[in-house]
């Protein structure tokens, strides 16, 4: 009969998980960054398991305009509640390891589970409310606009760009549910092996290698980034992704090379241009062939052009008379 004890390793995750849930309730577990060009230094929402914090006076003003709710910690009974949650939950992994049942293991284990579920479910709620549920009198109306913040990621509102990430708290949340996992991976398989490191690192590698997908450009609808016009010709423009996950959006590929040099600050994941040879259609830089000058006329006289297949490149440089031109050189220029 197998024992019904847990291993060091799976008590030593429990005890670490009780630790950071009572942690998690002194830092903030959430925050959402607003950019816009009037705050260049941007603005900050911080969720904490009691209360909001950050810049909430002045975007509670902002709000205002466009209708949506102002906030206040009192408002919501989360903040009431949460704390006790976190620092109950804390408990009881702690309580687990000390009584070292593996039942205890798995019924915590799905119970954490089940609150991260509720949670997310409650903060998507919380979030579609706030951005849906408008003042008709409001100063600032769009028909059809709704202003819901995204619960990860990045997402673009008027003149804000919004960026949503764990903070924190949050964080050691996540690490929370980690420890977990590998406690009840332990358990199953007993002994160690490079199995259980390699269940664990795939959500991390796949969390990595997210959010650097081109956004499509609008032709006619989007405006360029660094020169502020629309952009309408679908062989000349570009796109770059930042590490937090948002696009910037070019006219012409020199514009792009502008914008990074004036912004070298931007933490960029991925560049992107437009394929000459396809009507708006990105492709990644790194992996483009260029060909700049003679009869290549762009919108904002960068005069480049972008290919994906090498021999349609040095066919169009023969015939524009151009010269092929690296990435590096462009960017670097």
């Amino acid at each position: 009969m197998k024992n019904k004890k847990l291993s060091p390793f799976s008590k030593v995750m429990l005890f670490l998980s009780g630790l950071l849930l009572i942690g998690a309730v002194f830092f903030p577990i959430w925050k959402i960054e607003l950019t816009a060009p009037q705050y260049p230094e941007g603005l900050v929402l911080k969720l904490h398991a009691s209360k909001i914090a950050g810049d909430i006076d002045i975007i509670n003003g902002l709000n205002h305009y466009i209708g949506m709710k102002t906030l206040h910690t009192e408002d919501f009974i989360e903040f009431k509640v949460l704390p006790f949650i976190l620092a109950g939950l804390g408990i009881v992994s702690i309580a687990c390891a000390w009584k070292s049942n593996r039942k205890g293991l798995s019924v915590f284990f799905f119970s954490f589970v089940l609150f991260g579920i509720l949670s997310a479910c409650d903060f998507y709620r919380w979030n579609y409310e706030y951005g849906h549920n408008l003042d008709p009198n409001a100063a600032i109306r769009v028909p059809g606009m709704a202003y819901q913040p995204p619960m990860l990621g990045y997402k673009q509102l008027l003149n804000f760009g919004a960026y949503s990430i764990p903070d924190i708290g949050g964080w050691m949340l996540i690490v929370v549910g980690a420890l977990l996992f590998a406690a009840i991976i332990k358990e199953k398989y007993t002994k160690p092996s490079g199995r259980l490191l390699g269940i664990l690192l795939v959500p991390a590698f796949l969390f990595s290698c997210s959010g650097d997908k081109a956004v499509p450009i609008k032709l006619n609808a989007d405006n360029c980034d660094f020169c502020m016009m629309g952009i309408s010709d679908g062989r000349h423009g570009a796109e770059i992704i930042t590490e937090k996950g948002r696009a910037y959006k070019f006219d012409d590929i020199a514009c792009m090379a502008h914008y990074c040099k004036e912004h070298k600050d931007t933490k960029i994941k991925a560049y992107y241009v437009h394929d000459y040879a396809k009507n708006n259609e990105l492709i990644k830089a790194e992996n483009a062939f260029f060909v700049s000058g003679g009869t290549i006329k762009s919108p904002m006289n960068g005069n480049i052009a972008a290919f994906s297949n090498k021999s349609e490149a040095k066919a169009f440089e023969a015939e524009s008379k151009g010269v092929e031109t690296e990435w590096t050189a462009i960017l670097n220029k």
